[in-house]
């Protein structure tokens, strides 16, 4: 694999260029203005075409898998900022995580801090940011994480971020994930999709996850076609893409599928039902899901959704945060009676979990409710423990020996990773027992070593980080690699000199079974290796 080259975003659309400024007034709805539609009429939207797609393998986390934080933009009016408030409370004294708030101004940080410490949320897990967004509606903007360098068994990996063109004419909050990027030292990806991040769901599978969306993603880029679509997911993110056809914008003008589908669990999902409309055509698109999710196995719950005043009230916009689970709820006369219903399917869904209401009332009407207001973080993989990726020396090519060679990577952790080490093994991984360097910073994320004087076919690195805790994580090169150096049988260590620790690691292998000790070739380990070592280490090397 190629060393990763982290792509940053311009920070205004595409589409944007040469055009004049788009004059409207706040808060914005998750749907598209009037004026915003007519705006794209002649300013149409085009994806950021770098396509470059992450270097494989990959893994996209699932809402519930576990989570670091939850990211939200501080915007809208006062009672959208009280439910953003609420819901940072929650997160960060019941769901064990943090809550990125991202303020305009640092005199908005002041006021976003009083407001969310005054509804009682845990101020030592909430972090700000200033940059200027222009909406609230941060789940369709916002970062998406995948983990670079997974291991066959779909395990650790290190977060990075794919980043779609958003669907609005909302420059700062389209540049957000480039912003973020780079704040958190993460790889960030474009992929080549105009989208609303709320148009999509995911099962996290093994090794290959399942997304979900409505064939808006169609509308939104015409170029494309819907195997295009679907297959760029598939590189970007590594999921197979199911796409469903949209309810009509009569009835939600967002068309996003998270208004009447979340995926709860592996093997468990949460569909609307239309229970005052059982045979609209929208009802028969969410039975149809049901149907096919029940097909493949899952644990199929449906949850009242009704219309009211061209309202759409929907149970399934919710957030998942670890043990915690946080649903809408309404006054709304039409919508208040299913408020009791959905809680109740909710906790016989997710038993396991705190299921928390807040009232919706206030945002629900401009098209979107909790899901649609916050951004997953993920956790990192390894926990407590660091991960790490070698982004070099992965695509097999022989190396000489005396050259600098420049080695990459990429580190994660809870706390951050503090040094390196790195350790060469000639026998394809079975043993590393030279080491090449030691207590490298890990933030570097580069180190030139010198090949040393080594004739093998099979040469791998390891690379070895550790965090302040003493904890550690490691990766190794994908492919063996030959260094075309001169052989010398009895330097075992491969340390250029022949001493005792040549002799040790070579009696350690032939101990272990190691197939490079079985210096006859006959598959057997026996006195004949062992005397073939000795007289060519008595005989030295050239």
């Amino acid at each position: 694999m190629q060393t990763i080259a982290i792509t940053l975003a311009a920070l205004a659309l595409t589409s944007l260029a040469g055009a004049q400024p788009l004059v409207r007034s706040d808060p914005l709805p998750r749907s598209l203005t009037p004026e915003e539609a007519a705006w794209i009429k002649r300013h149409p939207i085009v994806a950021e075409q770098t396509r470059a797609a992450p270097p494989g393998p990959v893994r996209t986390p699932a809402e519930y898998d576990p989570c670091e934080g939850i990211l939200i933009a501080w915007e809208g009016t006062s009672t959208w900022l009280d439910i953003l408030a609420q819901m940072a409370r929650d997160v960060t004294t019941i769901g064990n995580a943090k809550v990125f708030v991202v303020t305009d101004t640092t005199t908005e940080r002041s006021s976003a801090s009083i407001t969310i410490q005054a509804r009682g949320a845990d101020m030592s897990r909430v972090e700000f940011v200033v940059r200027t967004t222009d909406s609230i509606w941060i789940r369709d903007y916002g970062p998406r994480y995948i983990y670079l360098g997974v291991q066959p068994d779909g395990s650790g990996g290190v977060r990075a971020i794919v980043d779609h063109t958003y669907n609005r004419p909302r420059p700062n909050d389209n540049a957000l994930p480039a912003f973020w990027a780079s704040v958190r030292g993460e790889p960030r990806f474009a992929l080549p999709l105009v989208h609303g991040g709320g148009n999509f769901h995911l099962e996290s599978g093994d090794p290959v996850g399942v997304g979900h969306a409505t064939r808006l993603i169609v509308n939104e880029n015409p170029s494309l076609t819907e195997s295009q679509i679907i297959g760029l997911w598939r590189d970007y993110q590594n999921l197979e893409t199911t796409l469903y056809t949209p309810y009509p914008t009569s009835v939600d003008s967002t068309q996003h599928i998270d208004m009447w589908m979340i995926m709860l669990d592996d093997g468990k999902v949460m569909i609307s039902e239309w229970v005052n409309e059982p045979s609209s055509s929208w009802n028969i698109t969410s039975n149809n899901a049901a149907a096919a999710f029940a097909a493949r196995g899952f644990a199929v719950y449906r949850v009242p959704a009704v219309r009211s005043g061209g309202t759409h009230y929907t149970f399934t916009n919710a957030v998942i945060c670890n043990d915690l689970v946080l649903i809408p709820s309404y006054t709304n006369s039409t919508a208040s009676p299913h408020n009791a219903t959905a809680l109740g399917i909710w906790q016989a869904a997710l038993p396991g979990k705190t299921i928390r209401q807040i009232d919706s009332q206030a945002i629900v009407t401009s098209a979107g409710v909790l899901h649609c207001i916050v951004m997953h973080v993920p956790a990192p993989s390894g926990g407590q423990s660091p991960s790490v990726y070698l982004t070099s020396h992965n695509n097999g090519q022989a190396l000489n020996p005396g050259t600098l060679q420049l080695v990459t990577w990429l580190t994660d952790d809870d706390q951050g990773a503090t040094t390196a080490d790195f350790y060469l093994s000639t026998n394809a991984g079975a043993t590393y027992p030279t080491l090449l360097a030691s207590g490298v910073p890990a933030g570097d994320e580069s180190y030139y070593w010198t090949v040393p004087n080594v004739a093998t076919g099979a040469a791998k690195i390891k690379i070895v980080v550790h965090d302040a805790d003493g904890n550690t994580g490691f990766d190794e090169t994908d492919l063996p690699f030959a260094i075309n150096g001169t052989a010398c049988l009895p330097d075992w260590n491969h340390d250029q000199t022949l001493d005792f620790f040549d002799v040790a690691a070579f009696l350690a292998d032939f101990a272990a079974l190691n197939p490079a000790a079985d210096l006859t070739g006959e598959g057997l380990f026996d006195f004949f290796d062992v005397s073939t070592f000795l007289a060519a280490f008595s005989n030295g090397c050239p």
